[in-house]
This record gives C-alpha cells, structure tokens and sequence, in this order.
C-alpha cells in the first residue's frame, strides 16, 4: 500500500515513494486526473492534512498549510508525474489572516449599529409629528 495525503475534506491521496511536505508526489492516470487532484488542494482543504505511511500508521499532521507552486510531466504511457510543493504558512501570513477576519466581524457590527441608529431616527423623527 502507498503512502496517502488526507486533506479536510476526507480526500485521500496516494502518495509516490520518497515524499516529503516540499515534495508531495503524486501519479496520475492522465491530465484530467491531475487536474482533479490539483484542484482538490484549496486553501480550506489545506488547513488540516494527514500524512499517512503504507501501513496507514499517521507519519505526520499538519495545519495551516500552502500550496507554493506544482510541477508536472507527462510520461510516455500518459502518466501524469506531479510535485506538489507544499509548506506551512508563516506567522506572519497567519497574523494577517486573524487580522482579515477581526476586520470583517468589525464590518459586520459597524453596520448592524448604522441600521439600529437609522431605525431609531427614524422612530425618533416619527414621534415628533
């Protein structure tokens, strides 16, 4: 049995031999199924990745990861060799994306005070009639 990838999403992915974070290998019957694969590692399904060895024994966990760059070649037989280079995400990148999000829900409760201070004015101005 292979080595696989598991991503968020419950994705399995069969792993080629000598794998590594940097170098995720992967095989594939033929551009469409690259494609597939490729298409499957989101920043969402990034988030949480199992790696497991061929005797489905976890080899590593990894959270908050980032696809950096992907190469292919297409064999002879149609096979479809990839690297996948993955990496963890810096602090860094992870303070902005805590930042992002406090952003949004600061958005969010701007706006809902605009519509709460224009309903009351407009109860305020309505009573005064």
């Amino acid at each position: 049995m292979k080595d696989t990838m598991i991503l968020k999403d419950g994705t399995t992915i069969e792993l080629e031999a000598g794998a590594s974070l940097g170098n995720i290998m992967v095989n594939a019957e033929d551009r469409a199924a690259m494609v597939e694969t490729w298409e499957k590692l989101t920043a969402e399904n990034l988030k949480e990745v199992t790696i497991k060895n061929g005797a489905g024994v976890v080899a590593g966990t990894y959270v908050d990861l980032v696809l950096v760059s992907e190469t292919s070649k297409i064999e002879a037989d149609g096979i479809v060799k990839t690297s996948y280079h993955l990496r963890e995400k810096t602090d860094q990148e992870k303070e902005m994306e805590a930042l992002k999000e406090s952003q949004e829900v600061q958005d969010g409760a701007i706006s809902d005070l605009g519509a709460v201070t224009s309903a009351l004015a407009e109860q305020i101005e309505g009573g005064e009639e």
